[in-house]
């Protein structure tokens, strides 16, 4: 390497190390427009009008206020109850976009950068067939991955190359047809020098009459005479000509641009969403943008011989749900049903049609088996591979698991998806485990469920959220209630905790005034437990009817309908068990938070990836948190939480704005853990204004860290964002 290299590179490498502007529009921070801004304003417009047409084709008022949020928008298209499912997928559409400026950091064709026009628009034109293909297959969580990313590329054209510059005032349309030609490329020089970031004018005048298209070059090396991207970080703008095109922020080389520039990639991105729409339909689109996407009914049956009284009652409780829910707005968008026995599982059936469903179900017939365990987990994981994220899924079955190996292979399946799954055991009365003998008690201790071979089920309920129950056939349908409870869009979990093995110990949750339909279940082999409202009242559990509510026992299940009318305030839950015990207390409201794990961009340029693996251990974990509920919603606290103690770390949050937060923990614990929020909500009915939510899904962060570098990748990453 050359001296002069050598300088180059330290120059460069100093300028990564310094510099607060950007790259590319940003993804966080800066009172400049961002991708996610640019991409949320484009959503909001486009489900409007998709919304607005609807209305009007049904002879209805479509009233829309003049800000546009999740909440306007839903309310507007007459959904309200969809503000959590169309915030998902903004989310999941931003975090995509996002990841662009993450892992095609040093490729210019991403960021229409160095004149990389036509591979720039192969790369939108070929997401956007697969966005169209993924939804039409109702596919959405991989349509709203290849929008994003498509999405960052259309949006970087506007910032990084001269067509504001040259006067247009639509969208190039031509970025979204793979049929037509990107035309009148300069082939000339470009630009000339400028010096103390007044780059007003060093766009060549015979580039500008003759209307020819350029982007500027990042780097070290440029074509003579052409145009840099510009600001520090790009060594290629102190070469002539000096200086650069870029109108990532208001305070770059063309930032006079840069708000034209935003306002022109949100134009686009309609137009984008419009194609889109175009080959989907109305209905599909709005649930590509998650309309009703949490609804969705997601068995996994176990179908052996001893199971006929089971498959009647999912026959029952899935006609019983259709019905009564058909036409509402809690009507599943999304049915699907994984048979398993042995030797086999699958094939998975999906569906949207309710009446298929109910016939797919109807076909399903308790035959074979031989031996007793069967492949449960083989089941449960194509339910958790075939469907969306955040899925409910109910498995029946009345054998212990034959595939056991695939334990750790599931539970990472249910920490990625955030699934929740609860398990129907009618096993109850068979191979019943052996207390064990605990010499400080004197008396025995069963630390798990009645049946040994459900201490697995039970395990994985727990790491998801859901509950392990444990009935006798006869008994079932009176647990199949909780299926009803939990397919309601807007239900929230505001508490929940597993105490394993089982002690005396007091809990306390916050119920705020948004909530309603206050439930609370709890898991367990004879718990006592006594509940106590904020204003004095309590309730045992050997009450079934009292002064807080209605409690309903079958097997190792409670469910706890409270029917007090105040309900805000501090509660307590007192558990006296030595058994293993669960408590989840759900409720209906439009306040909650969504999250996931990030890794952030090791420079001066604020960008970030979201973690397809475990968060690591041993180093900071930051989470990208989004509030849902309007814009008076703030979060105080944000916490991991020991999943079966009392051991907690609170997180330093940051606004991100937009009603999102970057939070970072320090400190995670050693085994697993939930996300535990606190909040604040101006417009609450009460004067305290504290709301209470917390994650259903245990994770545990990894001590394994695989990281890919090389001194070349390095030396080429621009760190756009």
């Amino acid at each position: 390497m050359s001296y002069s290299l050598f300088c180059m590179l330290i120059l460069f490498f100093a300028m990564l190390q310094n510099e607060k502007g950007t790259l590319a529009f940003k993804t966080l921070y800066t009172s400049s427009f961002k991708h996610q801004q640019i991409t949320q304003e484009a959503i909001f417009q486009t489900t409007a009008e998709v919304c607005r047409t609807q209305a009007i084709g049904q002879g209805n008022d479509f009233l829309l206020t003049s800000v546009l949020t999740v909440e306007s928008v839903t309310k507007a298209c007459s959904s309200p109850e969809s503000a959590k499912g169309f915030q998902q997928a903004i989310s999941k559409i931003s975090h995509s976009n996002a990841w662009v400026d993450f892992w095609h950091v040093s490729h210019e064709e991403y960021h229409f950068d160095s004149e990389k026009f036509l591979k720039g628009r192969d790369l939108i034109t070929k997401g956007v067939e697969a966005v169209k293909a993924a939804a039409q297959q109702k596919n959405y969580e991989t349509a709203r991955d290849r929008l994003g990313k498509a999405l960052h590329t259309l949006q970087d054209f506007y910032s990084h190359s001269n067509w504001v510059e040259l006067g247009n005032q639509f969208p190039y349309s031509n970025l979204i047809r793979p049929d037509s030609k990107i035309e009148n490329i300069a082939e000339q020089a470009t630009c000339r020098s400028c010096d103390g970031g007044n780059c007003i004018n060093n766009i060549l005048e015979n580039i500008m009459s003759e209307k020819k298209l350029t982007s500027g070059y990042f780097g070290f090396f440029k074509p003579s005479g052409k145009c840099s991207h510009g600001n520090f970080g790009d060594f290629s703008s102190l070469l002539n000509p000096r200086g650069g095109i870029n109108k990532d922020t208001r305070s770059s080389n063309h930032g006079h641009l840069h708000d034209k520039a935003a306002n022109m990639a949100i134009a686009a991105t309609r137009d984008l969403l419009e194609d889109i729409r175009g080959v989907l339909g109305d209905s599909d689109f709005l649930r590509l943008m998650g309309f009703s996407q949490n609804s969705v009914l997601c068995f996994a049956i176990d179908t052996t011989g001893s199971m006929e009284d089971d498959i009647k009652e999912v026959q029952r409780v899935t006609s019983y749900i259709i019905d009564s829910k058909k036409g509402t707005a809690n009507e599943p968008l999304e049915y699907i049903l994984v048979p398993f026995n042995d030797p086999g599982f699958g094939p998975l059936f999906r569906t949207t049609d309710a009446d298929k469903f109910k016939q797919q179900i109807n076909l399903l017939q308790a035959e074979g088996g031989g031996d007793a365990p069967e492949l449960c987990l083989s089941g449960l994981q194509l339910a958790l591979t075939g469907s969306p994220p955040k899925t409910e899924i109910f498995v029946f079955t009345d054998a212990g698991a034959k595939d056991t190996e695939l334990l750790n292979t599931v539970k990472a399946l249910i920490e990625s998806t955030k699934s929740v799954v609860t398990f129907m055991l009618t096993n109850v009365f068979s191979a019943r485990r052996k207390r064990r003998y605990d010499p400080k008690q004197g008396q025995g201790v069963s630390n798990r469920m009645s049946n040994l071979f459900n201490d697995i089920y039970a395990d994985l309920a727990l790491a998801s959220g859901g509950q392990a129950i444990e009935v006798t056939k006869e008994t079932l349908p009176q647990a199949t209630s909780i299926i009803v409870d939990t397919s309601i869009p807007t239900l929230v979990t505001v508490f929940q905790a597993v105490r394993n093995p089982g002690k005396f110990e007091k809990f306390s949750f916050i119920v705020d005034s948004s909530l309603k339909n206050l439930t609370i279940y709890i898991t367990g082999n004879s718990p006592v437990f006594n509940i106590t409202s904020p204003s004095g009242y309590s309730q045992s559990s050997d009450e079934l009817s009292g002064q807080l509510g209605l409690v309903e026992h079958v097997g190792n299940f409670y469910t706890v309908r409270l029917t007090v009318f105040d309900l805000v305030g501090i509660w307590n839950i007192n558990i006296s068990s030595l058994q293993s015990y669960s408590i989840k207390v759900v409720g209906q409201s439009d306040i909650d938070f969504l999250f996931t794990f990030v890794e952030l961009l090791d420079s001066a340029h604020s960008g970030y990836s979201e973690l397809s693996g475990r968060p690591p251990a041993n180093t900071n974990v930051t989470l990208f948190l989004t509030m849902v509920g309007g814009d008076s919603v703030t979060p105080t606290e944000v916490a991991f939480v020991d999943a079966v103690g009392s051991q907690s770390f609170n997180g330093t949050l940051e606004n991100v704005a937009g009603g999102n937060y970057l939070v970072t923990m320090t400190n995670v614990p050693t085994g697993e853990f939930v996300v535990r929020l606190m909040g604040e909500k101006s417009s609450l009915r009460s004067s305290n204004k504290i709301f209470q939510r917390q994650s259903v899904t245990q994770f545990r962060a990894s001590s394994v860290v695989i990281t890919v570098s090389t001194v070349l990748s390095f030396v080429e990453s621009k760190g756009y964002i």
